[in-house]
């Protein structure tokens, strides 16, 4: 099926910049065939005039827990970086929720992501078998790591690698979703005879691992303590490196393991907003990217980011650089656009079919309402400082993965978003009332 696309503007973020006003889309199979300034001669297919709206990549949100907006609010003046405070507001929950509360938290948390302009996202959890058919029903695109958590137990590193086993044969052929392992935190609560085996299975499925790193400095000062080297050079001595990581947090990262980090398939995932509520500490990005390591961005979970708005990550993460630097304009908004977006499909490996408006690449992209406040003057600011700063994921009306709507002039097309709330409610009081028993 062909489909043709007007918008007022187009905003490619490919490698040239390119900008079109106005802007036409050729789609064909899911695919882009075309990027124009002027319809093409003698289409015949569907056209979609967008009128008065900026189409753009769709935002790539490499960390978070979808079943975890069942908890939003739960956490509020904790911090879940350290144990006390994860284990006295959140692991308290996950001992008694059940699997049947699962398909509604991921498809409330599918729904905001959706309506708020990400397409792609990198999930890490457990119960993936009630996760992964409310991704598919979402249609959305996602990387999906089981989260692995064995803390040096011989039968509980069995079982959960068995799980995620079974969970990367479960998805090895569908065509939007990816498996990738999902060690928790290497060195703290996975051993280093899980990280084998855990290597083992990257390497069978072709994938990589999803993992928190550096968030207190608890892996170095254990690698250095009984290795002698920090806990990069280590993974680089086990092989780890080899595979691709996406690695969440980044906020104790020794420099001196920048440069090995910058040869290696590796992306420092930032997570502005939960760093700074769970008041954890500032990632280096700038000293990251100079150093020529990847840069994503992601919410993490919303129990207390609390939203999946990734317009309103770029826009904290620029104005943390600045303020932590000193310097206005730290973190140039193109190149946080380019986290949320090709720097994303880089650490998936999918740089190749998303995160930028380009010929042969997947139809992944959002548009949003040039009506709506923020835009104007429309000579006043550069659309990129505009994107990252004046405006937000609510001005987008339409979502689009692999040329199918997911949403359109702001309304769902594949999540019943009401039902999805109404079952989370009923979780939610359902899991206090497991909570108190």
């Amino acid at each position: 099926m062909k489909i043709l696309l007007k918008a007022a503007q187009v905003v490619c973020l490919d490698a040239q910049d390119t900008i079109l006003e106005p802007g036409y889309l050729l789609i064909e199979d899911g695919r882009i065939q075309s990027i124009t300034s002027s319809p093409p001669d003698d289409f015949a297919g569907t056209a979609v005039d967008l009128g008065n709206k900026l189409l753009m990549p769709g935002l790539v949100n490499t960390h978070t827990h979808t079943p975890m907006v069942l908890f939003r609010g739960l956490a509020e003046g904790h911090s879940l970086f350290n144990f006390e405070g994860w284990y006295n507001t959140i692991r308290v929950v996950e001992e008694v929720m059940t699997p049947e509360m699962i398909p509604a938290a991921v498809l409330v948390s599918c729904a905001e992501m959706i309506r708020t302009g990400t397409t792609t996202f990198a999930d890490q959890y457990f119960w993936m078998e009630q996760i992964v058919p409310a991704v598919q029903q979402s249609g959305m695109r996602a990387a999906l790591g089981y989260g692995v958590v064995e803390l040096g137990e011989e039968e509980a590193r069995q079982r959960e690698l068995d799980a995620a086993t079974q969970f990367l044969q479960s998805v090895a052929h569908d065509p939007l979703i990816e498996g990738w392992v999902g060690p928790h935190a290497f060195f703290v609560d996975n051993s280093e005879a899980a990280m084998a085996i855990e290597l083992d299975l990257a390497i069978e499925f072709d994938t990589g691992f999803h993992i928190h790193l550096s968030t207190s400095g608890e892996e170095d000062r254990y690698c250095r303590e009984k290795y002698d080297r920090t806990a990069i050079q280590q993974l680089h001595k086990m092989n780890m490196l080899q595979r691709p990581i996406m690695a969440a947090h980044c906020l104790t990262l020794p420099p001196e393991d920048y440069p090995l980090l910058a040869d290696v398939p590796f992306t420092a995932v930032i997570n502005p907003s939960s760093a700074m509520r769970n008041a954890a500490g500032v990632a280096d990005a700038c000293g990251m990217l100079a150093a020529g390591i990847n840069l994503a961005l992601g919410t993490d979970n919303v129990t207390n980011n609390n939203s999946y708005d990734m317009f309103k990550e770029m826009q904290i993460v620029g104005k943390l650089m600045a303020l932590h630097h000193r310097t206005p304009n730290a973190l140039p908004t193109r190149t946080i656009l380019h986290m949320a977006t090709l720097g994303g499909a880089q650490a998936l490996g999918l740089a190749d079919g998303i995160g930028s408006l380009e010929v042969g690449k997947q139809a992944d992209l959002i548009a949003l309402d040039l009506d709506e406040i923020g835009w104007t003057p429309c000579n006043g600011q550069d659309v990129y400082t505009a994107l990252v700063y004046a405006i937000s994921g609510m001005h987008v009306r339409d979502v689009m993965v692999a040329g199918e709507w997911l949403l359109r002039d702001g309304r769902f097309q594949t999540i019943n978003y009401q039902q999805a709330r109404q079952d989370l409610e009923n979780s939610y009081r359902n899991l206090s009332v497991l909570r108190s028993a």
